[in-house]
Order: C-alpha cells, then sequence, then structure tokens
C-alpha cells in the first residue's frame, strides 16, 4: 500500500466516552483521531448499545442511511444508523442501532452475568450493518481495523460475501485482538445463522464448535494481517495466526501507554 494518504474503516465494540474508559475503548477513542491527524481519512463505527445516553451525547438518525433491513436467523431486523461527533477529536462515531439487538443496557451479559443467548445474531446484524452502510457512504476504505469479539465475522463476511463489490475491492483486514475473547459458547447453529448470499457454513469451518476462541480463529482466517492489543491472548489464536504466516505486530505496553503506537500501527497499514 502507497505510504500516501489512506481510507481508514474503524469497527469498534467499545468507544470511549460512549463507554467507559477500558484499554479497548481508548484506543476505539484515540487511534482514529491519530490516524486522522497523520493526513488519513477515517471512519468509525460502534454498536449503539441502551447504556449510551443519547441526548447527552448528541447523537441524531442519519435518515438517508438508515431505512434499511437486514435478515437474521430468517427475520428482517431494521437498521438504524445515527452519527455523534467528538468535537475535542473533530471525529464522528457512526451508530448501528436494533431495538432487539442493542436497545439493552448491558453490553454483552445480563446483570447476573450471564452471556446473551443471542449474542451470536447481534455480531451477524452488527458485522453486516456496518459493510453494508459503508456501501451507502459511497466511500471505498483501503484498510478495515476490526477491534473486539463482535466485529469478528466482518472479515469472514468483506472476504467472501462482499469480495465482488467495488467499494471493497481494494480493502484490507487489520484485525486487532484484545483479552475481551468471549469464554462462553455461542448458539451452536452460529455458523447457519451466519450464511448469507455465497457465504455458507463450510466456509465458517471453525464455527461448528461456536465459542469466542473460533470465533477470533474466524476473524485470523480472513483477516490480512494481526495486531496483538493485549497481553493475554488466548495460545490457540495467536499460535493460529502464526501458522496462517499473517503480519503480526505484538503488543507493547509502554507504547500503548505512551500513545507512541498509533506511529507504528499507521506504518503497519502502509505495508499491506
Amino acid at each position: 500500500m502507497s505510504e500516501s494518504s489512506k481510507k481508514i474503516l474503524f469497527v469498534n465494540s467499545e468507544i470511549f466516552p460512549y463507554l467507559p474508559e477500558s484499554p479497548l475503548s481508548n484506543i476505539g477513542r484515540f487511534l482514529p483521531q491519530g490516524i486522522q491527524e497523520r493526513k488519513n481519512e477515517i471512519r468509525s463505527f460502534m454498536p449503539r448499545y441502551g447504556c449510551i445516553n443519547e441526548r447527552k451525547n448528541q447523537l441524531h438518525e442519519v435518515i438517508r442511511l438508515s431505512g434499511m433491513n437486514i435478515i437474521v436467523g430468517e427475520v428482517d431486523r431494521p437498521l438504524v444508523i445515527k452519527v455523534a461527533s467528538i468535537s475535542a477529536a473533530r471525529m464522528q462515531v457512526y451508530f448501528i442501532e436494533n431495538d432487539d439487538f442493542f436497545r439493552r443496557k448491558q453490553l454483552f451479559a445480563d446483570e447476573d452475568g450471564k452471556f446473551f443467548t443471542d449474542n451470536a445474531e447481534r455480531a451477524i446484524f452488527f458485522a453486516r450493518g456496518v459493510l453494508e452502510t459503508t456501501k451507502k457512504l459511497r466511500w471505498a476504505p483501503d484498510v478495515i481495523h476490526c477491534h473486539g469479539w463482535i466485529t469478528h465475522l466482518l472479515p469472514a463476511y468483506l472476504k467472501k460475501a462482499y469480495k465482488d463489490d467495488p467499494i471493497f475491492s481494494q480493502s484490507k483486514v487489520v484485525l486487532s485482538l484484545y483479552d475481551d475473547i468471549a469464554a462462553e459458547p455461542f448458539s451452536p447453529d452460529f455458523a447457519t445463522l451466519a450464511s448469507f448470499g455465497n457465504i455458507t457454513p463450510e466456509d465458517l469451518p471453525h464455527l461448528a464448535k461456536a465459542n469466542g476462541i473460533e470465533l477470533a480463529k474466524t476473524a485470523a482466517q480472513y483477516a490480512d494481517a494481526v495486531i496483538l492489543g493485549s497481553e493475554n491472548i488466548p495460545e490457540q489464536v495467536t499460535a493460529y495466526c502464526r501458522e496462517r504466516n499473517l503480519p503480526i505486530l505484538p503488543y507493547d505496553a509502554e507504547k500503548i501507554s505512551s500513545g507512541a503506537y498509533i506511529d507504528d500501527y499507521n506504518s503497519f497499514y502502509d505495508q499491506l
């Protein structure tokens, strides 16, 4: 990839200040800003969880982008797109909204800590919602950078179901792996639920055993490069990335803390 200006699509499970500060939400907040300050174009997406205060954060619906339906599990689910601005960063964030999947106040588990039974469907809806909205924006990203387990289906969709779409014909996928990989099992029919168009369960072999590690392997199967965003990534996942000979940027706690990682990530994009 040329070292000239790039278009980077950030797909995030968490972004501060819409969610509390965490290693993941801070990268979701400061990495896009830093990449934009280095003369690149950026877009950022995250789910619109019910705990995000719409009035306080000044979210508003983007009518021209909303109005699509996405079928998940043979049910039509309306896709609503909202947007908010982080004025200090001169950056907009797009929110994927659906009442059935994201209106609840908790992110991925209920008040008792029980993993939501429909988390597989939520991941499907989010990944497809991001790609469909990017198409509507008519904005062709050079790099799509995925953060958090709820983004882990997006690489497969991009490389299989959307491979012939001119918007994504030059897109490379960078997968950041974190210690948020779910220990709980997903729906046993995850691979079937995730299939649509020309993507079939055979394209998602790891999801025959539907848990967080196998979902992360599914993301790595279709990614072009991997960044280790946390220290404690399951060895099964990192070993799989090495087996695939993927370019891997190792975790560096000191650079994450200082912000120096942004230059490393920017250079990593240029190598794709």
